[in-house]
């Protein structure tokens, strides 16, 4: 009897594992399902029961258990009002209120189980089967045949079928067939005679299939629609591979109502040391030179785009990793919508870290996409070799860490440079009696160099010398903070008065190529920086004093961050610092940061450099966020008044203000938009075509979002002409079906 009985809560359980949906009535059923079993799990081979009563018929040979029968085994549990075993005929039927329930959450309804004589074998009445993730499967009927179930007259949905207040309600999309059949073998749905609702909208299906479980499995994605002014009517239609358990590939034809199709593809694959994958994209369509303008004659190129990555954990300590986007052209990722990217880096690296060291091999290529920036001037660096260890400091006590670097950075048409540096850090932290934080450092480095070709580079102060040059550079700093933390209004406020010592001999600097402290400009993040320069080629000597204080509220439900901090050189030795930077006279200016949070409502970030004579604002850059998770508004702001010349060209002033907001409304929908504009004019930057207000691009759109469906239509607006990627607009429609497999 205990095998009998087993089988039945076994059929029930395969049902329930064989697909995730609801029948054709795909309301909760007036029944709960079991509860786990009180008692410690029995042997695999038995399963544990209870009812009211027990009963056996000589005669007839029957077996009758009911009044509340509860079967327990491995985690399955079953419940019924009656189960009855016939050992003359085999058949065992359950009966009244069932319930079951499988390890993994998932519940299945029914009115009458009716096994076979194999105990493998029968029939399910008024099926209902809820899954543990919500979707849910409704049957007339459910009948299982070794490892194929088929269920007659059948719906599925993954929506809500009662609304926030408990009531009934109709699914938002369900999925109706006269017969659905699922393959246990090949884990897969398939639907006869099915019928697609949508808000009350049926639409008629040809017979169709969808793998089931969490693994997905080969088919056709969800299409995508939309529309632009250059390419016309964009149909794109996936389709998905399941290779194996850890390699898939995605097809994706798209096609066009005024240009030649293109084929998309995506591989992935992990392995035991782990992932990568590879994108591309190919076409064959007009293409049109930066400096065209519109109508004017194009010709027709083989036109793609590679993106691929990597990243393999090859032992505890050591890991390689890549990535490669390289285009055919200029405007092909704008044309396509792809990508606003101006630049594309492909990198390659190996990295090993432990405890106390690192260690980076690496190489890299850059392909610029700028309008007027040639690619012959692109650096391509191999090797990039940086190490780095660390190691008490014996004698003082403190932290020691040594330093190799070295970089070479080749250029098909233009200045080549070869780095080798070697240097060490030490730094002593201790705390005075009275609370004050005392750090002393030490630095110093030593630094050969050989560039070639220095007047391909048009700007000079970034040449350098010919030939091989060297320095070496030496730094002393003292830094003291003195944090004064007390109660304030309900909270905790901490004042921190900081101040700075470096001494610094002066450094060949001129002599060196400037390839990486371009764009240097102060900032409160490098206000107390022990080198104000963003690279390695550029070092700032002198000696000076920097000053600022930190400010800080916790209150319940409110926090506020502030510094402020100014710098003085106390030498008067010429400085390198462009005019503009905030740093070229002995006073620098004023730099700080405020940033305020109320609840997870508000949080408001601004950065600011004043200008030390006259207050000028010469840096403004505001981010703010307001709003819940469902409504929100983004502002964003920046304005660069540094007032550099125009022969810097990583230094120019630019304005730009950026804007987006999200509003939520009648529960699941919502409206959403976002702009960016250029605020820059010819005033600030006399190499700018903006005249003080160019909208770059806008996007405004609708969307509907509930737990089973996702929908949007989104108007997006390009006001940029490059070449053929032109200015206009473009309409993107969505949808997407939650817990539909692949």
């Amino acid at each position: 009897m205990r095998h009998g009985l087993f089988a039945t809560a076994a059929f029930a359980l395969g049902l329930a594992l064989a697909a995730p949906a609801v029948a054709q009535d795909l309301q909760d059923r007036p029944v709960d399902p079991p509860p786990p079993s009180p008692t410690a799990p029995v042997e695999d081979d038995q399963i544990e029961f209870s009812a009211n009563s027990l009963e056996y018929n000589y005669e007839t040979e029957i077996v009758t258990a009911s009044g509340d029968v509860r079967l327990f085994r491995e985690g399955n549990r079953l419940r019924a009002d009656s189960v009855t075993w016939n050992r003359a005929t085999g058949k065992v039927t359950a009966t009244g209120n069932i319930a079951v329930v499988n390890p993994q959450g998932d519940v299945a309804y029914g009115d009458s189980i009716e096994l076979t004589d194999s105990l493998k074998d029968g029939v399910v009445q008024n099926l209902l089967i809820v899954l543990d993730e919500g979707g849910r499967l409704a049957a007339q009927r459910g009948t299982r045949g070794g490892d194929v179930v088929t269920l007659d007259r059948a719906a599925y949905t993954p929506c809500a079928v009662v609304d926030s207040e408990g009531c009934p309600k109709d699914p938002v999309w369900k999925i109706e067939a006269v017969r659905v059949t699922y393959d246990q073998v090949r884990e897969r749905m398939s639907y006869k005679g099915a019928r697609f609702s949508l808000f009350g909208f049926t639409l008629p299906l040809p017979n169709f299939s969808h793998p089931t479980g969490d693994l997905g499995g080969s088919g056709l994605l969800v299409p995508d629609v939309r529309y632009d002014s250059i390419n016309g009517i964009d149909i794109a239609a996936p389709y998905y591979w399941r290779l194996s358990p850890n390699r898939d590939l995605v097809v994706t034809p798209r096609v066009f109502s005024n240009v030649a199709p293109m084929i998309s593809g995506e591989y992935r694959a992990l392995t035991g040391d782990g992932a990568y994958r590879i994108a591309g994209h190919l076409t064959y369509s007009d293409v049109l030179p930066q400096t065209a303008e519109a109508g004017d004659a194009s010709q027709n190129e083989l036109r793609g785009y590679i993106d691929a990555s990597g990243r393999f954990q090859l032992s505890p300590e050591w890991s390689v990793s890549g990535s490669i986007r390289r285009v055919t052209d200029r405007t092909f990722l704008r044309r396509y919508e792809l990508s606003n990217d101006d630049r594309l880096r492909s990198v390659v690296k190996a990295e090993r870290i432990d405890r106390d060291s690192y260690l980076q091999i690496a190489g890299w290529a850059v392909q610029t996409l700028r309008f007027g920036d040639p690619q012959g001037q692109q650096p391509i660096a191999l090797p990039a070799i940086d190490y780095r260890r660390r190691i008490a400091d014996p004698l003082l006590g403190g932290v020691i860490e040594l330093q190799g670097n070295t970089l070479a950075l080749l250029r098909t048409e233009g200045q080549d440079t070869q780095r080798a540096f070697a240097g060490a850090r030490w730094d002593l932290r201790k705390l005075t009696d009275w609370g004050q934080e005392v750090t002393f450092t030490a630095y110093a480095r030593g630094d050969v160099y050989h560039t070639s070709d220095t007047l391909s580079t048009e700007i000079l102060g970034y040449r350098g010398e010919e030939g091989v040059q060297g320095r070496v550079i030496g730094a002393l700093a003292v830094d003291v903070q003195w944090p004064f933390i007390g109660a304030f209004l309900g909270g905790t406020q901490r004042i921190t008065p900081r101040v700075q010592l470096v001494a610094s001999p002066p450094v060949r600097n001129l002599d060196i190529p400037n390839e990486d402290a371009r764009a240097v400009d102060l900032e409160d993040s490098n206000l107390f920086a022990l080198n104000r320069f963003p690279g390695y080629d550029r070092f700032e000597d002198s000696a000076r004093v920097t000053y600022g204080v930190d400010y800080a509220l916790d209150l319940p439900d409110f926090a506020l961050e502030a510094t402020v901090g100014q710098s003085y050189r106390l030498d008067a030795q010429p400085t390198l610092f462009p005019d503009g930077t905030g740093l070229f006279d002995r006073t620098s200016d004023i730099v700080g940061r405020t940033r305020v949070k109320f609840r997870d409502f508000v949080t408001f970030t601004h950065r600011y450099r004043l200008d030390k004579d006259d207050l000028a604002v010469r840096r403004n850059e505001i981010d703010a966020t307001i709003g819940s998770r469902r409504t929100y508004a983004q502002l964003g702001y920046l304005r660069l008044n540094r007032d550099i010349g125009d022969e810097l060209e990583d230094l120019q002033d630019r304005e730009e203000a950026r804007v987006g907001g999200r509003v939520a409304f009648a529960r699941f929908w919502s409206v959403f938009g976002s702009a960016v504009i250029d605020l820059t004019d010819r005033q600030e930057d006399p190499l700018s075509l903006a005249d003080g207000y160019e909208p770059l691009r806008h996007r405004l759109g609708v969307a509907y979002e509930d737990d089973c469906i996702e929908i949007g239509l989104t108007w997006r607006r390009n006001y940029s002409d490059i070449g053929d990627a032109r200015s206009g607009d473009s309409v993107l429609f969505r949808l997407a079906f939650k817990n539909l497999g692949r």
